[in-house]
């Protein structure tokens, strides 16, 4: 794999991401679609703790020293301690764009012989630190979609009385 491509996507991605985000009024970025979804304010909180604590500490952590024991994680358990849905949206993105920028920055000095370092994972075995990059891109494009869906749906609750129908197959 050339690191070039996930790098790429990532940029992309994150570029998409803030861009659906940026500018939009605070109500619609705070609502949940239901109780058990997460709102877009959420959804953009959680990727810049992955960004951080997960994807990018893993990363750096596997290509440094694969035995290291990585640093633990509960995403889920996050988004109330710390209180994604109180944060103000517009320092929100920025935060996101800077620790994306800082990401790429990084990762463009990775090189590729480097990517076979491997971390052996309790649960899921060996993952090598391409493994680590290519979810890395794969997760980004997951939460994308999410965020598209999530602000669908917000849209079509805004729409009221009017309807969104006539726009899904």
């Amino acid at each position: 794999m050339d690191p070039k491509t996930m790098i790429d996507s990532l940029g992309r991605s994150g570029a998409a991401i803030a861009a659906l985000m940026d500018g939009l009024p605070e109500e619609p970025l705070r609502q949940r679609p239901a109780p058990e979804r997460w709102s877009p304010l959420e959804i953009l909180c959680h990727l810049i703790d992955e960004e951080r604590d997960d994807f990018g500490a893993r990363l750096r952590s596997t290509l440094e020293d694969p035995t290291a024991e990585w640093p633990p994680i509960d995403p889920q358990a996050w988004v109330e301690e710390h209180k994604y849905n109180e944060r103000m949206p517009g320092a929100v993105v920025g935060e996101f764009l800077v620790e994306r920028a800082a990401s790429l920055a990084w990762l463009g000095e990775v090189e590729a012989k480097d990517l076979a370092r491997a971390y052996v994972h309790p649960k899921l075995g060996e993952l090598r630190a391409g493994d680590l990059l290519a979810a890395w891109a794969a997760h980004d494009l997951l939460h994308l979609r999410q965020l598209t869906t999530t602000l669908l749906d917000v849209l079509g609750g805004q729409a009221e009385p009017y309807s969104t129908r006539y726009a899904m197959p």
